[in-house]
């Protein structure tokens, strides 16, 4: 990894913590919109479960599960939980904040991961990454030559810690709520 793809790695989360107070300071919510950002989170997050329980990082090429439609299920699951979050803050500039940050970071991860999978599989990750599409789904799945069929694993899932990115949309969407209270009185 190249010293700026570090650096770049250790800030974006940082960045998105200064970014969510800009997030919240514009968002204008209320229990309906919350409740719908809450439904179409609950689809990403139903998404990046799933990626998880799959997902072997560092391990091995994942091509199997939902890696066999997209090369970045985790990543569009979080599109999807940023899309949600930006219709729970019923503010086009908190939705403007979240697509820019998500479209940035994220292009940025994706490509920079890509490098990091092509050196550690070489030929293996080539024929997969001309198989499957980086980022949105194909309608079928690929089967790669080679590859065992990969099941999901809850055992997987706990060790990827995915369960804090639920836990972080939860937190997002009671602050949420919270703040829908305050501007009441």
């Amino acid at each position: 990894m190249s010293n700026a793809a570090a650096v770049f790695a250790r800030w974006r989360v940082r960045l998105g913590y200064i970014l969510a107070v800009f997030v919240l300071w514009f968002a204008r919510p209320t229990p309906e919109y919350v409740t719908i950002g809450a439904a179409i989170g609950l689809i990403g997050l139903w998404l990046r479960a799933y990626a998880a329980g799959y997902l072997h990082k560092q391990e091995k090429l994942t091509v199997t599960g939902p890696y066999a439609y997209t090369r970045n299920p985790l990543y569009l699951g979080s599109a999807i939980l940023a899309l949600g979050a930006g219709v729970a803050t019923r503010s086009w500039i908190s939705g403007a904040i979240l697509l820019l940050y998500f479209a940035v970071v994220y292009s940025v991860v994706m490509r920079r991961e890509e490098g990091e999978l092509l050196g550690h599989h070489g030929a293996a990750f080539q024929a997969y990454a001309a198989a499957v599409p980086l980022f949105l789904p194909r309608i079928t799945a690929v089967r790669m030559k080679g590859s065992s069929a990969g099941q999901f694993s809850l055992a997987q899932y706990k060790k990827n810690h995915e369960y804090q990115a639920a836990l972080g949309y939860l937190l997002l969407l009671i602050a949420l709520l919270i703040l829908w209270r305050l501007r009441l009185r």
